[in-house]
């Protein structure tokens, strides 16, 4: 049994964000080809967590290198 490293925490949680991401950005495309004023507005909302989610990324991966100031 192996013990758990920073490096595959950082790699699993990014990987679960990306995941996240377009599952989120698929939800937006649905939504919007439904083509009704409430599945636009849907889609927007879905479009700004796959947004929010994709900069967490960022925020996680500068954090795993070292270079958060």
């Amino acid at each position: 049994m192996s013990l758990p490293t920073h490096g595959e925490a950082y790699h699993q949680l990014i990987e679960h964000l990306r995941l996240g991401q377009e599952a989120a950005s698929m939800l937006a495309h649905l939504r919007r080809a439904e083509g009704d004023a409430k599945g636009r507005m849907l889609a927007d909302g879905w479009l700004a967590v796959s947004e929010g989610l994709k900069r967490m990324q960022h925020v996680v991966i500068t954090i795993a290198s070292g270079r958060l100031q």
